[in-house]
């Protein structure tokens, strides 16, 4: 992603207001805000150049042998663009590796894939944590939101005299409550039981 001198101006001002916060003027404001939509604007056409790569190189892949050269042009594009190589090409690159461009890609996808199952194994035992979505950019500290007092919380209102206070939420049910015990079935009749009844 690249900056014209304009936005690296108005990123370099409010990395600055970021470590000194200070008041900002409404022109700020709205160049801050300008260009976190340029941002929002650059990774969404990203997302879709991204899409019409994996797309391209599906059906490349779905042409296979007849459209060798092509896919491996377009793989190396999509792993230089942070692609996790998928059962499906490791499958075609171990049938095109008589030549030579598709057995170094099938080693540097057998590598990359082992990798990407390492760090989904990882991010569920919970040594990994995936990253959240990227969220849209609302406030700047000492913008015009600085002016504005904060809201403190409203005090909860005094019952009027000789009533009860309002109930308060419903405690939640106990398990005994929601799951009663099982009984257990009565053990059948002995035979002396069933002679004399």
């Amino acid at each position: 992603m690249a900056f014209s001198a304009d936005e690296l101006r108005v990123l370099r001002r409010a990395l600055a207001i970021a470590l000194h916060p200070m008041p900002l003027s409404d022109e700020d404001v709205q160049d801050c805000l300008r260009l976190a939509g340029s941002v929002d604007e650059a990774v969404g056409e990203a997302g879709r150049l991204r899409a019409f790569l994996l797309a391209d190189l599906a059906r490349y892949r779905a042409a296979l042998p007849g459209s060798v050269t092509g896919y491996l042009e377009l793989l190396q594009d999509a792993l230089a663009a942070g692609y996790d190589p998928r059962p499906d090409d490791l499958a075609a690159l171990r049938a095109l590796r008589g030549k030579p461009l598709a057995a170094a890609l099938l080693e540097r996808c057998q590598i990359l894939a082992e990798r990407s199952v390492r760090a989904r194994l990882a991010g569920r035992s919970g040594a990994l944590v995936a990253p959240g979505p990227r969220s849209r950019l609302l406030a700047l500290p000492g913008g015009r939101a600085a002016d504005r007092e904060p809201e403190r919380p409203k005090a909860p209102a005094a019952p009027a005299p000789g009533r009860s206070p309002a109930p308060g939420p419903r405690p939640a049910p106990k398990p005994s409550e929601v799951f009663p015990p099982r009984r257990r079935p009565a053990p059948p009749p002995s035979e002396e039981e069933r002679a004399a009844g």
